[in-house]
């Protein structure tokens, strides 16, 4: 397989946003997630819990709200006061409007998705008709004192339950007036506190109303009546967040102590129909505040300030007893921060707001297999570009001769020019973009940085002629009539003439670069890792998958390749060597050759120890996947040159560093 000499990158200081809000499609196995920065992201889990869409965020809109209406659409609401609806296959937002009655604390969509419902500031509950294009305003409920902190329909959809500060109300959706008004106990571990914040409310079809608040308790209400039925102190700190599931045999609840605890509906006793509340379980999955929780048939999903979305299965409720069981933290972004000039030796790190381009340190040590090598000259920091507006960044790039920096946000697109004198670096912006380079969700750049591709919002393909400080646009590749599919992964050829494009819907088209039109449209998992273990090999001279392909899929993969739960997010050819795919997620980088068979089941995957002897080097090349696991978690790895690597990662703890501190719980002894 040969040796590469591999720079391990580790001054990406990186830190993702915290997690405010989860929302999970019960319909479409979906999860849609909301961070601090108005980022919006949605998983699909039933495909290996991959990232498949994002909505970039925006210094105004603090999301406090999340729901899923009609099945496939996809509501928010904030501290901007806005209700937002997002566009699920434009990967752009729909519409935005006000709700007139200050910052939105929550939201919830009514049983029949027909109706949405809306906290404020005010004190008001406003009661939205969902139609086909639009929502549209139906009538406000009585105002309460303070704000509106949670929302919950009753099954049927003939009350609501309403947590605001000190109490929670029962409205009638009729008639829109409280029916009861709930006094919570102020009482913390036997002191009164000033103020009581109820953060969540579930309502039951029986009647009962769930609440959690933060005097760090759980508490069942009768809504008939209006009284408290049973109460449970849990926490030392607030109780933020609290999910039920469909059956209403069993709730999670968050704390701010990072913990999540189990609910359970059981039977008094073994032989009783009489059934009561117990809490089964406590998880400690994060170092930080639970923020948002939601419940899944299978597992139970948490978020929070320490930036993990948590996945813990319920072993009762998992068939088979495989990686579908596992647990999951999901940390990074699925899709690319980091590009390359290999030319230059360049990396350019994307932000939030702003980008960073280093260059690599250099060596002139020597050493054996498993060295590491002191730097003769230090990594650089040679730019820091930061962007005007309140907007993130969606996507950027650096061409592979190191001469082009691209980026994009969701109003704007930037092209600058780099020219580098000495130490030095002239940056000059390319002015006067054309009205249909407004904004992209994908940039890439030719190999020999002649031709820049754009994969705008409108569902459209650009390509760009760049030469000397100008650009010229040569042509558009237009989405099919009547659909606006986004294009969110691009691959070039090493030679510039096919350009492929990865959509929403999973379908890989071919475009041929030199005759500006498509040559092929297929539909197949993306190539060629990414929604389930799988690779695929097509080839586009023959329009049909290669024999090795087919061989793949007749053989099948090593039952240990299968279980990965890690989508892979980069995948190439090796370009002096063919037969070579290179491919890597966050926790693995692999080398497949085709010239050697598959593995069986029986065979030993990967083995973590170094070789002991030349007949052990012979078994672990005997077939065609190599595998490192030292990199870890890996955020970006590819080819500066045949023999050489460049790995960028970032390690969890100094994420964990760089967070609030979290709250100090008293440990036994100290």
């Amino acid at each position: 397989m040969g040796e590469f000499k591999v720079h391990r990158v580790r001054f990406f200081n990186y830190v993702p946003s915290a997690i405010r809000c989860v929302a999970y499609n019960n319909q479409s196995n979906r999860l849609a997630v909301s961070r601090t920065d108005g980022t919006v992201e949605i998983y699909n889990l039933s495909a290996n819990y991959f990232q498949e869409k994002f909505f970039p965020g925006h210094e105004s809109r603090a999301t406090e709200a999340l729901c899923w209406a009609e099945g496939q659409r996809l509501f928010s609401a904030g501290l901007n006061g806005e209700i937002i609806e997002y566009d699920l296959q434009a990967l752009n937002i729909k519409y935005a409007m006000d709700a007139f009655g200050g910052p939105i604390w929550s939201m919830a969509a009514s049983p029949s998705d027909s109706q949405l419902l809306v906290g404020c500031e005010d004190g008001s509950v406003k009661l939205f008709q969902i139609t086909p294009d639009k929502i549209q305003f139906e009538r406000n409920f009585d105002r309460q004192k303070s704000r509106i902190l949670s929302l919950s329909w009753h099954p049927s959809g003939t009350h609501i339950a309403a947590g605001s500060i000190d109490y929670i109300s029962v409205f009638d959706v009729k008639s829109g007036s409280a029916v009861h008004k709930m006094i919570v106990d102020r009482q913390y571990m036997g002191v009164s506190k000033r103020k009581c914040i109820v953060w969540g409310v579930a309502f039951l079809s029986d009647g009962t109303v769930i609440s959690v608040d933060s005097a760090g308790k759980v508490q069942f209400w009768d809504s008939a009546t209006g009284t408290l039925v049973k109460s449970h102190l849990i926490a030392n700190a607030d109780v933020q967040s609290i999910a039920v599931a469909n059956q209403e045999d069993s709730f999670v609840v968050g704390t701010a102590e990072g913990t999540v605890f189990h609910f359970q509906l059981v039977p008094v006793t073994s032989n009783s129909s009489e059934k009561q509340w117990v809490r089964t379980k406590p998880f400690q999955h994060h170092t930080h505040d639970v923020r948002t929780v939601a419940h899944s048939p299978t597992s139970l999903i948490s978020g929070g300030t320490d930036t993990h979305l948590v996945i813990r299965p319920l072993m009762e409720k998992v068939e088979v007893k495989n990686y579908d069981a596992a647990l999951r933290k999901i940390t990074f972004p699925h899709r690319r921060l980091i590009s390359c000039s290999r030319k230059r030796h360049l990396l350019l790190f994307q932000f939030a707001h702003h980008l960073e381009l280093w260059r690599l340190g250099s060596t002139v040590a020597t050493g054996k297999n498993g060295d590491t090598l002191p730097l003769s000259k230090n990594a650089d920091h040679l730019l820091y570009l930061k962007t005007k507006g309140p907007e993130n960044i969606i996507c950027s790039c650096i061409s592979p001769c190191g001469s082009w920096i691209a980026y994009s946000t969701a109003s704007r697109f930037f092209l600058y020019r780099l020219n580098y004198e000495h130490d030095n670096i002239n940056l000059k912006r390319v002015s006067k973009m054309p009205a249909f380079l407004r904004s992209a969700l994908q940039i890439l750049f030719s190999e020999d940085s002649t031709k820049l591709f754009v994969a705008s919002n409108q569902g459209a393909l650009h390509i760009v002629q760049l030469s000397g400080g100008s650009f010229k646009h040569l042509h558009a590749f237009q989405p099919q009539s009547g659909t606006v599919e986004a294009m969110c992964l691009l691959a070039v050829s090493p030679d510039g003439n096919w350009l492929a494009a990865s959509g929403t819907s999973a379908g890989v088209h071919v475009y041929n670069v030199k005759q500006l039109k498509v040559r092929i449209g297929f539909h197949a998992c993306i190539p060629l890792c990414h929604v389930l273990p799988q690779v695929f090999e097509y080839s586009i001279p023959d329009k049909h998958y290669t024999d090795w392909s087919r061989t793949v899929q007749k053989h099948g993969f090593h039952h240990l390749w299968l279980q990965r739960d890690t989508p892979i997010t980069h995948i190439s050819f090796h370009p002096k060597r063919p037969m070579h795919i290179l491919l890597h997620d966050a926790y693995m980088f692999c080398i497949i050759d085709k010239s050697l068979p598959l593995p069986n089941d029986k065979t030993l995957l990967y083995n973590p120890f170094p070789p002991t002897n030349e007949s052990d080097v012979q078994r672990r090349t005997a077939h065609a996947f190599k595998i490192s696991k030292i990199y870890k978690p890996l955020l970006f790895m590819d080819l500066l040159d045949e023999r050489t690597l460049v790995a960028v990662e970032r390690p969890l703890d100094d994420i964990i560093a760089q967070l609030p501190p979290p709250i100090k719980k008293k440990k036994f002894g100290t």
